[in-house]
């Protein structure tokens, strides 16, 4: 256990987000440059498979940490486990994906360690034997090159900002089973369930995602069922056009997505926000629907790699990220798009 550079696998019931391997792609370079071996921290029960297959995608080495105490992610053992880990063997820098788990686990390891987080990094390099990190700053409109001297350094990597480490089937890492040392009823949370929060395909892994915002409800054409007072007449009439936004991003194999504005006006659940204070998104294709671009939400997408804008108001700030923008009406121009996708992709 003596590689300086750590990532965190990050997995749920056994099967790893496919983020982890972008981060492992990223810990993988950065060892090379500081002439150092990468190691993979596996946490889990019955994660031997999960172990290998980190081993595939380029670690040298697995910790793999397997105890029925950590059948299910819960911040504590975990943390408590990799700070042991981390005390032994003294890595210089350990990763972990911007997931929910890996953003909560990196905190409170940090506390534990009395370091500090680099988070959301988008880029690193090793200049003169240290690590460079480039996160956004000021909702993304600016980029910083942050380097610090604590050690470990803590980092969070951005999702989809780096490639995915290329698998090798034949390729076998050194897998070490630690042992996992804790008392059950000293722990201070337990899981009881997991209910699904919605299918179709996760915003965070998705190449193509569609958005909608509040001018999804702003279609006067469209008559609300008698009975219903104005603001349930208008949530409805949003409803159905976020029932366009996801045709389109069905016929896109993508997923759906909304501003922070139409999911506090009830139109959609929390899951699917976009922004600072929902998920922040880097995908191929982003394709914004009745969304105006305020800064939290454009903080949460800027790093999309083609963004498409369809607003009725040639003033919307969203056309000045937008590489193209259609002026129009959403309800009319998305189900065309649906229908020429559906024409070209042969659906």
């Amino acid at each position: 256990m003596s590689n300086k550079v750590w990532v965190y696998i990050d997995q749920f019931k056994g099967e790893a987000l496919l983020t982890s391997w972008e981060v492992l792609g990223a810990a993988k370079s950065l060892a090379e440059d500081l002439g150092s071996g990468l190691t993979a921290l596996v946490l889990g029960h019955e994660v031997g498979p999960l172990a290998e297959l980190a081993g595939q995608y380029g670690a040298d080495e697995v910790l793999q940490a397997d105890d029925p105490i950590l059948v299910d992610y819960r911040p504590e053992p975990y943390t408590s486990t990799i700070a042991k880990l981390v005390g032994e063997a003294q890595p210089e820098v350990i990763l972990f994906p911007t997931t929910s788990r890996g953003r909560e686990l990196a905190g409170m390891l940090a506390v534990d360690l009395n370091t500090g987080v680099l988070v959301d990094v988008t880029a690193l390099e090793v200049r003169d034997g240290d690590i460079v990190a480039t996160r956004p700053v000021y909702a993304g409109k600016l980029l910083a090159n942050v380097l610090t001297k604590a050690r470990p350094q803590i980092i969070t990597v951005r999702v989809r900002a780096f490639p995915k480490a290329n698998q090798d089937a034949n390729r076998a890492a050194n897998v070490v089973r630690v042992q996992v040392d804790l008392d059950e009823a000293a722990q201070k949370s337990s899981v009881l369930d997991y209910a699904e929060a919605g299918g179709g395909v996760s915003l965070s892994d998705a190449a193509v995602i569609v958005s909608g915002g509040r001018g999804m409800s702003n279609n006067p054409a469209l008559q609300a069922p008698a009975g219903l007072d104005e603001r349930e007449a208008e949530i409805w009439r949003a409803q159905e056009g976020f029932k366009l936004v996801g045709e389109l991003a069905q016929v896109l194999n993508g997923a759906m997505g909304a501003s922070r504005a139409a999911v506090d006006a009830g139109y959609v659940p929390y899951q699917h926000q976009v922004g600072q204070t929902g998920k922040v998104v880097a995908p191929d294709l982003y394709i914004a629907c009745g969304i105006s671009g305020a800064i939290q939400h454009l903080a949460g997408m800027r790093s999309s790699k083609l963004i498409v804008a369809i607003n009725k108001d040639p003033e919307a700030p969203i056309f000045k990220l937008a590489r193209y923008g259609v002026v129009g009406d959403l309800h009319q121009i998305v189900p065309a798009l649906s229908e020429a996708f559906n024409k070209r992709l042969g659906k």
